[in-house]
């Protein structure tokens, strides 16, 4: 499987524990990255409980103190740092991570190509 990566925006864009930025993943997802403690993160789009997306405003994904991000639909609790449910009907639960860098004032996710592999098929990653 190929490995690409791609611009979701620029550093300054993420201010910490502040407003995210969206971007899509493929035709039927988003994915978002946000800052946390000077560190970025990103996270496909989707609560575990539901499926539906997190933020309740475009880029809002964190409540109001900074220190987890909610999901808009039951208030579940995730921690920045690795996505992990602390509160809400998804508990222990966790939001499917991204991997991201930051890189010459950028914010570039390295995004595995997406097939409709069969799961049962060996991969040399």
């Amino acid at each position: 499987m190929a490995d690409v990566e791609r611009v979701i925006c620029a550093s300054e864009a993420l201010a910490d524990c502040g407003k995210g930025v969206r971007f899509e993943l493929s035709t039927h997802s988003t994915g978002f990255a946000v800052r946390h403690f000077g560190r970025v993160r990103a996270f496909v789009n989707r609560c575990p409980h539901g499926g539906t997306e997190l933020d309740w405003q475009p880029g809002e994904f964190f409540e109001e103190s900074g220190l987890y991000l909610i999901c808009s639909t039951h208030g579940a609790l995730f921690e920045p740092g690795n996505g992990f449910c602390v509160a809400g009907p998804c508990r222990g639960a966790s939001l499917e991570p991204l991997a991201v860098c930051e890189r010459a004032g950028q914010v570039i996710l390295l995004d595995r190509v997406r097939t409709n592999r069969n799961p049962t098929a060996r991969s040399d990653d």
